[in-house]
């Protein structure tokens, strides 16, 4: 089971997406981020910092509303202190579920990819870091293996058997060593709704090198 360095350091990475008409969040932000000061039109889920000069990775289905809005990101600086920071969106696929999004402002609590050369098998043990779960004990497994990428160059999903809340997509799913194996992309429930219980939940892993040539050519771009 993941211990509690595991834990700190998802702790200390957990990132929430406001998706909303506000210009700023100052106020809910200083109010504790209590859910009845919430901005009314907000939409949001879950990110995870991924470098340490501000970007971030998230699902798509979490800005299926950003058009006419402001996205913010909510984001640890350390000693418990968070920061509320207008984004900006560097690269979107809906066919993948993954976004990436910047902040101008230093991330030293950023996670670090599982190596790309190495099975992740079925069976890991891992935690998920959103903005609902990413607060308990919750901790799973992996339910299916992910290959090591060698030529592949796509989105590949993998199943976890965590219960996940909303507010988690585009949350982290992160290994007993604190390090980033994907996102949540999705949750599955049996319905009717009254009766909904949690069946699974599926992850994406973007290709790192292709994530990493994205976010190098925005760097060459904002200079």
């Amino acid at each position: 089971m993941p211990g509690n360095v595991t834990r700190q350091i998802v702790a200390e990475r957990v990132c929430a997406v406001i998706v909303t008409k506000r210009n700023n969040l100052s106020g809910w932000l200083s109010g504790g981020l209590s859910v009845h000061k919430a901005p009314r039109d907000a939409d949001g889920g879950s990110a995870a910092p991924i470098s340490p000069d501000g970007y971030f990775i998230t699902a798509d289905h979490v800005l299926a509303r950003e058009k006419g809005r402001n996205v913010f990101l909510i984001f640890g600086q350390g000693h418990h202190q968070l920061q509320a920071m207008k984004a900006r969106v560097v690269w979107r696929s809906a066919s993948s579920d993954l976004a990436l999004m910047h902040v101008d402002r230093k991330t030293p609590y950023f996670y670090q990819w599982t190596p790309a050369e190495k099975w992740v098998p079925a069976g890991t043990l891992v935690i998920h870091g959103g903005i609902s779960t990413g607060f308990k004990k919750t901790s799973g497994r992996t339910g299916t293996p992910l290959s090591p990428e060698g030529a592949l160059t796509g989105t590949r999903r993998f199943k976890i058997d965590i219960p996940l809340q909303p507010g988690d997509s585009g949350g982290p799913v992160v290994d007993a060593y604190g390090r980033l194996i994907g996102v949540n992309s999705a949750v599955e429930f049996l319905v009717p709704m009254e009766t909904a219980f949690f069946v699974d939940s599926e992850g994406c892993r973007p290709n790192i090198k292709t994530i990493e040539s994205i976010i190098q050519a925005d760097r060459q771009r904002i200079r």
